[in-house]
């Protein structure tokens, strides 16, 4: 049998301290609300119960809400609120939907404490954006009249989860409607947040494709090839950076370097390395001053002082014979000369990585190249996995023999560096847990 709703009812303490006994005189019908239980809001089934909000000015009182069962079969709790301003208190995490009379005058139009919207009064859905702006987690049923479907409907387009005709109101229709709208509102929320997770790694990808560098190699014989691949799941850019240019002298510059870590803000920070060894480069600054500049760059942008970077540049003459090698803390490059097994470049007089040293000191070293070469450069999450089940690792000899097969097998370009990092992924017996960068350089005979 329907139960008028009741006015200006005891809220338990025990919920979120709306305590109001009633006065002594009160007959209104008893609460149906069990107090002392506070669940999640727009939650549904979970062992709580359901609360409605009831939102609407009925002087002649001729609404009423029938008993409510949720699907477990456990009463759904009943507030009531006169206006917005009643319905702004009893608005607790407790409450999952709100039912909201469309006929219930617009804010302030009643009392002089709620703030108008700037809508104008024509708006006959004034009241709905308030309470959508108020609780816009909360699900929402309109009550309109039963001549009136098209502003229920308007409702809907608004942002009410349903609408209900005010004279049709029986328990299983309310039910169910207040179970379908909490659900519906969880279900909404969910897909905004998955599509808003989407936007966001779509933004990220083209960030970081972005920031991915494009070699500036034209008018030079030399062939360039890179891999890349994130230590980070899922995704495009590690602490790992490397470039390659060529200045208006026909001299080839490559560097490679690595941020310690291999999070968000390192990827940031070895962006901004890269792209300042690009503009110190074709402003003519190579060796120790261009890697005494990077660090003063490293210590202004780093988030933190034990923050550090590796680095190797190589800077190559416009004959394609020779070679100026720079060090800090980074393994060095392997050479594959024609007629010669490939090897290590000479690394004895490396400085030590930047942002450790505040005077540090980087040589440069003379190298030698030949007429045919191919020259790798690398970071150390190529050299670091393991191999086998042990702790031991793939190391820098390791490498080298690893990379003296492939050449043997007559791998070279593309094919010689996915191969080098796929066999190293195949050791370690899985993804490799750093970010690992690879970059060749290769000059062919008779190249000039």
């Amino acid at each position: 049998m329907p139960v008028p709703i009741p006015r200006q009812r005891a809220i338990p303490a025990a919920e979120g301290g709306q305590a109001h006994p009633a006065p002594p005189h009160d007959t209104r019908a008893p609460t149906r609300e069990t107090p002392g239980h506070h669940p999640s809001p727009n939650g549904s089934g979970n062992g709580s119960g359901l609360t409605l909000l009831v939102i609407e000015d009925d002087p002649a009182g001729s609404l009423s809400v029938p008993e409510l069962l949720d699907s477990a079969g456990k009463p759904i709790r009943i507030r009531t609120a006169r206006n917005l301003t009643e319905a702004e208190r009893l608005l607790t995490d407790d409450v999952h939907c709100i039912l909201l009379d469309l006929a219930l005058p617009a804010p302030g139009a009643s009392t002089g404490t709620v703030t108008g919207t700037g809508e104008g009064d024509e708006d006959e859905l004034v009241a709905l954006k308030h309470v959508l702006r108020l609780a816009p987690r909360h699900a929402v049923l309109a009550l309109t009249a039963n001549d009136d479907s098209e502003r229920g409907a308007e409702a809907v387009r608004v942002g009410a989860q349903d609408y209900l005709f005010r004279d049709e109101l029986d328990g299983r229709l309310l039910s169910r409607a207040i179970r379908y709208a909490v659900e519906r509102k969880r279900a909404d929320a969910a897909q905004r947040q998955l599509t808003e997770s989407r936007l966001r790694a779509q933004e990220n990808a083209r960030l970081e494709r972005g920031l991915l560098p494009t070699p500036l190699l034209e008018g030079s014989p030399l062939r360039f090839a890179a891999r890349y691949r994130p230590g980070r799941s899922r995704a495009l850019l590690g602490g790992d950076f490397y470039d390659t240019v060529r200045t208006p002298d026909g001299a080839v510059h490559v560097m490679i370097g690595d941020v310690c870590g291999h999070g968000p803000d390192e990827a940031a920070l070895g962006v901004e390395l890269r792209i300042a060894w690009r503009a110190l480069t074709f402003a003519g600054l190579c060796g120790d001053e261009l890697l005494s500049t990077l660090q003063k760059v490293l210590e202004h942008e780093r988030p933190d002082d034990e923050i550090f970077a590796t680095l190797c540049t190589v800077d190559i003459a416009p004959d394609g014979r020779r070679a100026g090698l720079c060090l800090a803390g980074h393994p060095a490059p392997l050479i594959a000369r024609e007629g010669r097994l490939a090897e290590l470049l000479p690394y004895e007089d490396g400085g030590p990585a930047l942002g450790l040293l505040p005077r540090a000191r980087w040589p440069r070293r003379q190298v030698e190249l030949g007429g045919k070469w191919s020259l790798m450069l690398y970071t150390d999450g190529l050299i670091e996995g393991r191999i086998g089940q042990g702790n031991q690792r793939l190391g820098q000899e390791g490498m080298v023999d690893m990379v003296r097969r492939l050449i043997a097998a007559g791998l070279q370009g593309d094919e010689l560096l996915e191969a080098a990092v796929n066999e190293a992924r195949d050791l370690n017996g899985g993804d490799l847990t750093d970010d690992v960068a690879v970059l060749l350089l290769d000059r062919a005979p008779g190249a000039r």
